[in-house]
């Protein structure tokens, strides 16, 4: 190869005025072809700010050149993908978090459209399909001792008054709430739990449930084995 052949570099592109950065991998067609990279959601920066361009590698210039180079363009990008200043959005077929979002609400929309996915579902069917995903996740957690199934009591304990900490210093959840908020909030919860009717299932009777369930404790019988009628 001689100084004037054309070569596959890989390079980087920065802007005068921002922190924003591309990387690239380029096999140019003749010595020193103009090139500043081929960007396509954020091309508006090429237009707005001032790029500048600098090579950082040199390859052979071959089939394995190219490869090669694709490669550490990869190792690259890979790493910084989803940095605020990055200006690539896709790496190997990868894309950033960002771009996969605007993809998620696009198909979201699309669904929603044309009544299909989730939205062909009824309240109903949706309500059933996440209960039977919740207890599926829930026996699997406790089969492989993950989420909170992998937990020891004292870690429990550790990470709720974490969450009782952050909520307080928040101001969110229970603490975002006045004093008469939470005491008519929990006199309507009371109000709701005792109008409740459970039944046990072994035996016929009927109570609320906190009665039911110590009926069933004083007479031997599993406290889950029970249904609510009204």
């Amino acid at each position: 190869m001689t100084s004037q052949s054309p070569r596959i570099y890989i390079y980087k592109i920065t802007f005068e005025e921002v922190p924003y950065y591309y990387y690239g991998v380029k096999k140019e067609k003749y010595f020193n072809e103009e090139y500043w990279g081929s960007p396509i959601t954020n091309k508006w920066c090429w237009d707005f700010y001032t790029p500048k361009k600098q090579i950082l590698e040199f390859f052979d210039y071959s089939d394995e050149g190219w490869l090669e180079a694709q490669e550490v363009e990869k190792r690259i990008i890979s790493p910084v993908i989803n940095d605020k200043w990055c200006l690539n959005e896709n790496v190997g077929g990868v894309f950033s978090l960002r771009v996969s979002r605007e993809n998620g609400k696009k198909m979201a929309n699309k669904n929603k459209e044309n009544n299909a996915g989730i939205f062909s579902l009824t309240n109903e069917e949706l309500s059933k399909n996440g209960k039977k995903g919740g207890k599926i996740g829930g026996e699997i957690n406790k089969m492989n001792k993950s989420g909170i199934c992998g937990l020891s009591v004292e870690e429990r304990r550790i990470y709720s008054k974490r969450g009782h900490k952050t909520q307080q210093e928040l101001q969110i959840g229970i603490y975002s709430q006045t004093k008469e908020e939470l005491s008519n909030n929990g006199k309507m919860g009371g109000k709701i739990v005792s109008s409740q009717r459970w039944m046990c299932t072994e035996t016929g009777f009927i109570t609320t449930a906190g009665c039911l369930a110590q009926y069933q404790r004083a007479k031997g019988i599993d406290t889950s084995k029970r249904t609510r009628v009204l």
